[in-house]
Protein backbone atom coordinates (compact mmCIF):
# COMPACT_ATOMS: atom_id res chain seq x y z
CA UNK A 1 0.00 0.00 0.00
CA UNK A 2 1.62 3.41 -1.17
CA UNK A 3 0.92 6.36 1.13
CA UNK A 4 1.57 10.23 0.19
CA UNK A 5 2.90 12.99 1.51
CA UNK A 6 0.60 15.61 3.09
CA UNK A 7 0.46 18.88 0.50
CA UNK A 8 2.59 21.91 2.76
CA UNK A 9 -0.12 24.64 3.48
CA UNK A 10 0.65 27.82 1.94
CA UNK A 11 2.07 30.55 4.35
CA UNK A 12 -0.44 32.53 6.32
CA UNK A 13 -0.93 36.23 4.80
CA UNK A 14 0.53 37.95 7.55
CA UNK A 15 3.83 36.74 7.49
CA UNK A 16 4.48 37.52 4.03
CA UNK A 17 6.43 40.58 3.61
CA UNK A 18 5.86 42.80 0.74
CA UNK A 19 8.56 45.67 -0.13
CA UNK A 20 7.59 48.14 -2.36
CA UNK A 21 10.30 47.97 -5.06
CA UNK A 22 13.88 49.95 -5.13
CA UNK A 23 13.16 51.94 -7.76
CA UNK A 24 9.62 52.88 -6.96
CA UNK A 25 11.18 53.95 -3.32
CA UNK A 26 13.43 56.17 -5.19
CA UNK A 27 11.00 57.89 -7.54
CA UNK A 28 9.14 58.56 -4.61
CA UNK A 29 11.50 60.50 -2.64
CA UNK A 30 13.18 62.39 -5.76
CA UNK A 31 9.25 63.56 -6.64
CA UNK A 32 9.28 64.43 -2.95
CA UNK A 33 12.38 66.46 -3.12
CA UNK A 34 11.59 68.29 -6.41
CA UNK A 35 8.40 69.15 -5.65
CA UNK A 36 10.05 70.58 -2.13
CA UNK A 37 12.58 72.37 -3.76
CA UNK A 38 10.05 74.03 -6.44
CA UNK A 39 7.97 75.06 -3.69
CA UNK A 40 11.21 76.87 -1.80
CA UNK A 41 12.46 78.03 -5.00
CA UNK A 42 9.27 79.71 -7.05
CA UNK A 43 6.68 80.11 -3.93
CA UNK A 44 7.59 80.61 -0.84
CA UNK A 45 10.92 81.30 1.17
CA UNK A 46 12.12 81.28 5.08
CA UNK A 47 13.29 84.42 6.20
CA UNK A 48 14.51 85.82 9.67
CA UNK A 49 13.72 89.23 10.89
CA UNK A 50 16.92 91.03 12.33
CA UNK A 51 16.51 93.76 13.19
CA UNK A 52 14.28 96.48 14.54
CA UNK A 53 12.99 98.43 12.01
CA UNK A 54 9.81 97.02 11.05
CA UNK A 55 8.60 96.88 14.72
CA UNK A 56 5.95 96.50 16.19
CA UNK A 57 4.39 94.89 12.73
CA UNK A 58 7.41 92.60 13.01
CA UNK A 59 10.35 91.65 15.93
CA UNK A 60 13.43 90.74 15.73
CA UNK A 61 13.31 86.80 16.09
CA UNK A 62 10.71 86.16 13.84
CA UNK A 63 11.21 83.82 11.38
CA UNK A 64 8.58 84.51 8.02
CA UNK A 65 7.30 82.36 5.09
CA UNK A 66 6.84 85.03 2.40
CA UNK A 67 5.03 84.58 -1.44
CA UNK A 68 7.79 84.67 -4.02
CA UNK A 69 4.97 84.61 -6.45
CA UNK A 70 2.72 87.37 -5.83
CA UNK A 71 4.37 90.05 -7.82
CA UNK A 72 5.43 88.05 -10.96
CA UNK A 73 4.07 89.17 -14.14
CA UNK A 74 0.17 89.43 -14.83
CA UNK A 75 0.30 88.02 -18.60
CA UNK A 76 1.99 84.63 -17.30
CA UNK A 77 -0.42 81.18 -18.58
CA UNK A 78 -0.47 80.47 -14.72
CA UNK A 79 -2.08 83.27 -13.60
CA UNK A 80 -5.21 81.43 -12.84
CA UNK A 81 -3.44 79.05 -10.68
CA UNK A 82 -0.99 81.74 -9.05
CA UNK A 83 -3.23 85.84 -8.89
CA UNK A 84 -0.47 88.43 -9.55
CA UNK A 85 -1.48 91.67 -8.92
CA UNK A 86 0.71 94.91 -8.40
CA UNK A 87 2.71 96.72 -5.37
CA UNK A 88 -0.18 98.38 -3.61
CA UNK A 89 0.55 101.17 -0.91
CA UNK A 90 0.83 99.69 2.49
CA UNK A 91 1.83 96.32 0.98
CA UNK A 92 5.02 95.12 3.44
CA UNK A 93 8.05 94.16 0.63
CA UNK A 94 11.17 92.16 0.50
CA UNK A 95 13.36 93.33 -2.21
CA UNK A 96 17.36 93.25 -3.13
CA UNK A 97 19.45 95.96 -2.12
CA UNK A 98 23.08 96.39 -2.28
CA UNK A 99 23.61 97.15 1.55
CA UNK A 100 22.41 94.39 2.61
CA UNK A 101 21.60 92.16 0.01
CA UNK A 102 17.87 91.70 1.27
CA UNK A 103 15.76 94.31 3.38
CA UNK A 104 11.92 94.46 4.21
CA UNK A 105 10.31 97.67 4.67
CA UNK A 106 6.49 98.85 3.53
CA UNK A 107 5.44 100.51 0.41
CA UNK A 108 4.24 104.25 1.27
CA UNK A 109 5.15 105.94 -2.03
CA UNK A 110 3.76 104.76 -5.35
CA UNK A 111 4.70 105.88 -8.84
CA UNK A 112 3.62 109.47 -9.55
CA UNK A 113 2.62 110.72 -6.04
CA UNK A 114 3.89 113.77 -4.68
CA UNK A 115 5.56 113.09 -0.96
CA UNK A 116 6.80 114.46 1.63
CA UNK A 117 7.00 114.31 5.62
CA UNK A 118 6.18 117.05 8.24
CA UNK A 119 7.10 116.46 12.03
CA UNK A 120 6.86 112.51 11.23
CA UNK A 121 3.53 112.56 9.91
CA UNK A 122 3.61 111.34 5.98
CA UNK A 123 1.63 113.46 3.12
CA UNK A 124 0.57 111.94 0.33
CA UNK A 125 -0.39 114.19 -2.44
CA UNK A 126 -1.56 116.92 -0.15
CA UNK A 127 -3.33 114.63 1.94
CA UNK A 128 -1.71 113.02 5.51
CA UNK A 129 -1.82 109.21 5.09
CA UNK A 130 -3.02 107.27 7.83
CA UNK A 131 -0.79 104.88 9.21
CA UNK A 132 -2.27 102.58 12.39
CA UNK A 133 1.01 100.69 12.02
CA UNK A 134 3.52 103.15 12.27
CA UNK A 135 5.69 103.22 15.36
CA UNK A 136 7.68 106.13 17.07
CA UNK A 137 10.12 104.87 19.99
CA UNK A 138 12.14 107.27 21.66
CA UNK A 139 15.14 108.63 19.68
CA UNK A 140 17.65 111.71 19.22
CA UNK A 141 16.10 114.91 17.02
CA UNK A 142 16.47 114.31 13.52
CA UNK A 143 14.95 117.01 11.56
CA UNK A 144 16.18 115.18 8.20
CA UNK A 145 14.89 112.02 9.39
CA UNK A 146 11.17 113.52 10.49
CA UNK A 147 10.80 116.31 7.88
CA UNK A 148 11.63 115.01 4.13
CA UNK A 149 12.61 115.58 2.01
CA UNK A 150 15.67 117.74 3.24
CA UNK A 151 16.74 121.13 2.22
CA UNK A 152 20.48 121.33 3.31
CA UNK A 153 22.33 118.10 3.62
CA UNK A 154 23.47 117.76 7.18
CA UNK A 155 23.16 113.98 8.21
CA UNK A 156 25.90 112.13 7.22
CA UNK A 157 24.01 108.61 7.21
CA UNK A 158 21.91 110.29 4.29
CA UNK A 159 23.51 109.01 0.64
CA UNK A 160 25.07 112.04 -1.21
CA UNK A 161 23.77 110.51 -4.25
CA UNK A 162 20.55 110.58 -3.14
CA UNK A 163 20.54 113.48 -1.79
CA UNK A 164 21.09 115.34 -4.90
CA UNK A 165 18.14 112.93 -7.01
CA UNK A 166 16.02 114.35 -3.98
CA UNK A 167 16.51 118.16 -4.68
CA UNK A 168 16.15 117.23 -8.70
CA UNK A 169 12.41 115.62 -8.04
CA UNK A 170 11.60 117.96 -5.34
CA UNK A 171 9.17 121.14 -6.12
CA UNK A 172 7.48 123.27 -3.45
CA UNK A 173 8.60 120.28 -0.74
CA UNK A 174 6.95 117.35 -2.27
CA UNK A 175 8.90 114.97 -3.88
CA UNK A 176 7.88 113.32 -7.16
CA UNK A 177 7.90 109.11 -6.95
CA UNK A 178 8.79 108.46 -10.48
CA UNK A 179 7.61 106.12 -12.74
CA UNK A 180 8.92 102.07 -11.55
CA UNK A 181 9.56 103.90 -8.58
CA UNK A 182 8.61 102.62 -4.97
CA UNK A 183 8.80 104.90 -1.80
CA UNK A 184 9.84 102.23 1.45
CA UNK A 185 9.74 102.87 5.24
CA UNK A 186 9.86 101.11 8.42
CA UNK A 187 7.19 100.76 10.49
CA UNK A 188 9.58 101.58 13.26
CA UNK A 189 10.25 105.42 12.04
CA UNK A 190 12.58 106.61 14.29
CA UNK A 191 14.82 103.61 13.88
CA UNK A 192 14.52 102.81 10.31
CA UNK A 193 17.11 103.18 7.38
CA UNK A 194 15.19 103.46 4.43
CA UNK A 195 14.11 105.50 1.40
CA UNK A 196 14.57 108.69 3.54
CA UNK A 197 18.71 107.72 3.77
CA UNK A 198 19.23 105.89 0.37
CA UNK A 199 16.04 106.48 -2.20
CA UNK A 200 13.56 104.37 -4.14
CA UNK A 201 13.14 100.59 -4.87
CA UNK A 202 13.23 100.09 -8.36
CA UNK A 203 9.92 97.63 -8.86
CA UNK A 204 12.68 95.16 -10.29
CA UNK A 205 13.83 95.03 -6.94
CA UNK A 206 11.05 93.85 -5.12
CA UNK A 207 10.77 90.08 -4.96
CA UNK A 208 8.04 88.86 -2.66
CA UNK A 209 5.62 90.00 0.09
CA UNK A 210 5.39 88.40 3.57
CA UNK A 211 3.01 85.50 4.10
CA UNK A 212 2.97 84.26 7.76
CA UNK A 213 5.36 84.08 10.83
CA UNK A 214 6.21 80.39 11.64
CA UNK A 215 7.90 80.81 14.41
CA UNK A 216 9.09 83.44 16.75
CA UNK A 217 12.29 83.33 19.26
CA UNK A 218 12.42 85.43 21.75
CA UNK A 219 14.87 88.59 21.25
CA UNK A 220 15.39 91.72 23.32
CA UNK A 221 14.91 94.86 21.38
CA UNK A 222 17.52 97.84 21.71
CA UNK A 223 15.37 100.21 20.56
CA UNK A 224 12.60 99.85 23.63
CA UNK A 225 14.66 99.70 26.35
CA UNK A 226 11.48 98.46 28.56
CA UNK A 227 11.03 95.12 26.73
CA UNK A 228 15.00 94.67 26.43
CA UNK A 229 15.26 94.90 30.15
CA UNK A 230 12.34 92.47 30.18
CA UNK A 231 14.14 89.84 28.24
CA UNK A 232 17.38 90.36 29.87
CA UNK A 233 15.59 89.62 33.28
CA UNK A 234 13.77 86.26 32.04
CA UNK A 235 16.52 84.61 30.56
CA UNK A 236 19.14 85.85 33.53
CA UNK A 237 16.19 84.16 35.62
CA UNK A 238 16.69 81.12 33.04
CA UNK A 239 20.41 80.65 33.29
CA UNK A 240 20.68 79.94 37.19
CA UNK A 241 21.85 76.51 38.17
CA UNK A 242 18.96 76.31 40.31
CA UNK A 243 16.02 73.53 39.40
CA UNK A 244 13.03 74.74 40.94
CA UNK A 245 11.81 76.02 37.97
CA UNK A 246 9.55 74.31 35.39
CA UNK A 247 10.23 73.57 32.09
CA UNK A 248 7.07 75.13 30.95
CA UNK A 249 8.08 78.12 32.56
CA UNK A 250 11.68 78.21 30.46
CA UNK A 251 9.75 77.05 27.44
CA UNK A 252 7.68 80.26 27.63
CA UNK A 253 10.50 82.32 27.98
CA UNK A 254 12.07 80.96 25.10
CA UNK A 255 10.05 81.73 21.95
CA UNK A 256 7.06 84.48 21.33
CA UNK A 257 4.48 81.49 21.35
CA UNK A 258 1.46 83.68 19.99
CA UNK A 259 3.16 84.64 17.29
CA UNK A 260 3.45 81.61 15.36
CA UNK A 261 1.20 81.17 12.71
CA UNK A 262 0.28 84.98 12.74
CA UNK A 263 -0.93 86.78 9.42
CA UNK A 264 1.30 89.23 8.61
CA UNK A 265 -0.49 92.63 7.74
Amino acid sequence: MSTSLPTPLPAPQAFRLRLPALPQALASLLQTIVVALFILCFVVQPFLIPSESMERTLLVGDFLLFNKQVYGPADRLSSCLLPYREVLRGDIVVFHHPQPSMLIKRVVGLPGDRLRIAGGQVYINGLPLREPYAAFEPAPANLDRDNFPAKVYSDPEIDPDWWRQMQYLTRQGELTVPAGEYFVMGDNRNHSKDSRFWGFVPRQAIVARPLVIYFSLARPSSTDPLASSEVAAQQAANDRLGHEQELATRLKGFARWRRIFHVVH
